[in-house]
């Protein structure tokens, strides 16, 4: 669950406030009573070992050939 914070204090205590979003904390910046911004940690990059995964899968993939299309076919 997201924690609440004032805009005030997330500008005087942000290197602080960034600490906790890396350890996977969120925060809603509030304003004038009303929520602005979302703080949270971003969705890390995936592996070399999920991109190997997916080469992998995609060259089991069947062929696809498009056989009996015309590319004036495609632009009416």
């Amino acid at each position: 669950m997201d924690r609440a914070i004032s805009a005030s204090e997330a500008n005087q205590h942000f290197s602080e406030m960034l600490r906790d979003v890396q350890q996977g904390d969120a925060f809603v910046v509030i304003s004038r009573g009303r929520p602005v911004a979302r703080v949270s940690p971003i969705e890390t990059a995936p592996s070399a070992g999920d991109v190997v995964d997916l080469l992998g899968y995609l060259e089991a993939l069947p062929n696809r050939t498009a056989k009996g299309w015309r590319r004036e076919d495609l632009y009416r």
